[in-house]
């Protein structure tokens, strides 16, 4: 816009130019700016300690970018805004509560809030400071569909508790193992002790899953993703860092499109095998794809057979991490970092190294600048000597999920399969706080080879698709008391601190007429990982299945066409998730008329599997 332009505009609009001027004088900024592209900071607020570090964050990286925009030579003619926040709930504090159905829902909120700040406020370049698991996978759809160049960075993990009687590190996840204790002052001990100081959960949970599969996407710097929060770096170094490489994204016109590729969402579910993480993953993931313009997840990224092919034979487990082993996030950022694991399987040829990051850099030219170490052998493993031959995660199909929608840990298991099989009775529990009643009141009567049922917990049945870290940690701490295997299944999810066989996102949920609304107590379970599958033996029989279907629906009819298992809806946005979400395999996010949106809907670039470690000719630096 030339000059003459700017001052007709001036001259024309003096109302919307005075706020203009005003908040360029409040923020310190340069008023000759006004007319310029607009960039800003963003981050996460809530009511737990994942969101304590986020505003000095976002204020350190706010002062950095006021610093680097300007009129001289070298920096950015841009305007500044404001920074804003989105917010969300406490997964940790609502775990167990009818309060915990708003947990996945806060990923739509925060996609909802960054669109409408991003779109009305047409940033041109964005930097997110992002904590806990569902805010930063909310903000990077909202970045890819608004699709100007942006950044990411965790606000960081937080650091292990220590028992005090026992010296040993605890976390979040050891409370929850601990509820069912009958000692009131050990549960208060750890409570109090678990969770010291601030930052996002700590071991390869949800929050640090996702954290790992945005810096490998490429839309967060690989060193960034696992210092603790109260890390110096993160308020005296990061925050400039982050504004030279968003510069750079602008100079180059580098968008978030660019950068989340097919190739680059492959690897980074690869990568969340690696590190055995959390179920989560195939929600976020297919939601991450549709806001990056693919149709299809299963057609146009990975199908579940081509999953379960690299899970099971191509892609071992490569970290010791809780909660399924020792370590957490902290100490893999002792070792070297994710980057390690990324190197690690760069190396090995099971990674694409030539996707772009924001850095500038290939993702196997970013590894390489950051001189990253060799796995150290105990906390991180090298590929050749790994510390699970397979990989973390299993889709699962058969007549309980004809969706080939249900996901199992399998580096979480801890027993229960026999040649790769589990047999069980089903026991049937219509929402999850039967089950904690029975576990609260009667846990003797869970048996060895019970198979769990926890249905109408599903994306629109609950509504809200909420995680059980509560149940699965209570059951977990039975099984291990009695030494027997208690099998969990639902049309809900999990926490990414969730252990055990429990197998969830089983579609069609209960809510839609699916089967795992028409099992019945004491029906055989039959989970086979030789063939991936989950089938109840009765169900089995078209007369069986038929006959229950017509219960069901006679329910469903009679109560004006929702189940009346279904939770109660007396909110809005409840209301809304009910009638809009998506099935699991879609990401179980909201979506008008239960049609998935795709925003410029764009083709994939490969098919197979197809690892390669050299860069493209003339691939672009760092800037």
């Amino acid at each position: 816009m030339s000059n003459k332009t700017k001052s007709v505009v001036f001259d024309h609009n003096p109302g919307r130019n005075s706020q203009t001027y005003g908040i360029a004088r409040e923020l310190g900024a340069d008023m000759d700016l006004i007319h310029e592209p607009s960039v800003g900071v963003i981050g996460t607020k809530g009511d737990s300690q994942c969101y304590l570090g986020v505003q000095r964050k976002v204020e350190a990286v706010h002062q950095s970018l006021r610093e680097q925009l300007g009129t001289e030579p070298g920096k950015m003619r841009m305007r500044l805004v404001q920074p804003e926040y989105t917010v969300a709930t406490s997964d940790g504090m609502r775990n167990g509560t009818r309060e915990m159905r708003y947990s996945l829902i806060g990923r739509e909120v925060t996609h909802d809030t960054v669109c409408e700040h991003l779109s009305a406020s047409g940033l041109e370049g964005t930097i997110a400071v992002v904590a806990c698991d569902k805010p930063p996978v909310g903000t990077l759809a909202g970045l890819l569909e608004h699709n100007r160049p942006a950044i990411i960075m965790s606000d960081g993990p937080i650091r292990p508790g220590r028992d005090s009687v026992t010296e040993q590190a605890i976390d979040i996840v050891s409370a929850f193992q601990v509820a069912g204790s009958q000692d009131s002052d050990f549960k208060k001990r750890i409570a109090k002790e678990a969770c010291p100081g601030y930052g996002s959960c700590g071991g390869m949970f949800t929050y640090n899953t996702m954290q790992t599969f945005i810096g490998v996407l490429g839309m967060q710097p690989l060193h960034m993703v696992a210092p603790p929060s109260d890390d110096p770096r993160r308020l005296n170094e990061f925050p400039q860092e982050l504004v030279t490489y968003l510069q750079g994204m602008i100079e180059r016109n580098d968008t978030p499109r660019d950068i989340v590729s097919r190739d680059a969402i492959r690897n980074a579910l690869i990568v969340a095998m690696a590190v055995g993480g959390s179920t989560n993953v195939l929600l976020h993931a297919p939601e991450i794809a549709r806001a990056a313009g693919y149709k299809s997840f299963a057609d146009d990224i990975m199908s579940p057979e081509e999953f379960n092919h690299l899970s099971q034979n191509v892609v071992p487990v490569l970290t010791d991490a809780r909660p399924y082993g020792t370590y957490s996030m902290v100490d893999i950022d002792n070792k070297g970092g994710v980057q390690v694991i990324v190197k690690a399987l760069l190396d090995a040829g099971l990674l694409y190294g030539d996707t772009l990051t924001c850095t500038g850099e290939t993702l196997a030219e970013q590894v390489a600048r950051l001189d990253t170490k060799e796995p150290d052998g105990t906390v991180v493993y090298p590929v050749s000597k790994p510390y699970k031959e397979t990989g973390g995660l299993r889709l699962l199909g058969g007549n309980l999920s004809p969706e080939f929608s249900a996901v199992l840990k399998l580096a979480g298991v801890e027993g229960g399969l026999e040649d790769n099989r589990f047999v069980g009775n089903a026991r049937i529990f219509n929402g999850e706080q039967a089950l904690l009643d029975a576990l609260e009141s009667a846990p003797e009567n869970f048996k060895n080879h019970d198979m769990v049922i926890v249905r109408y917990e599903g994306p629109s049945g609950a509504p809200g698709m909420p995680e059980m870290l509560d149940s699965t940690s209570r059951i977990t701490t039975l099984c291990r008391e009695k030494n027997i295997v208690i099998g969990l299944m639902t049309d809900g999810r999990f926490s990414g601190g969730s252990v055990g066989l429990v197998i969830g996102h089983v579609g069609p949920e209960a809510a839609l007429g699916g089967a795992i609304g028409l099992l019945q107590d004491g029906d055989e379970i039959v989970v086979d990982l030789n063939t991936s599958e989950i089938n109840c033996t009765q169900l089995s029989d078209p007369k069986i299945e038929a006959t229950r279907k017509a219960v069901w629906q006679k329910a469903v009819d009679e109560n004006g066409g929702t189940h009346p298992l279904c939770g109660d809806v007396d909110t809005r946005l409840l209301n809304r998730m009910r009638l809009s979400a998506v099935s699991a395999v879609y990401g179980a996010g909201m979506h008008p008329d239960r049609v998935l949106w795709v925003p410029q809907a764009r083709e994939p670039q490969r098919t197979g599997f197809v690892p390669q470690n050299k860069h493209r000719e003339g691939s672009r630096k760092s800037f």
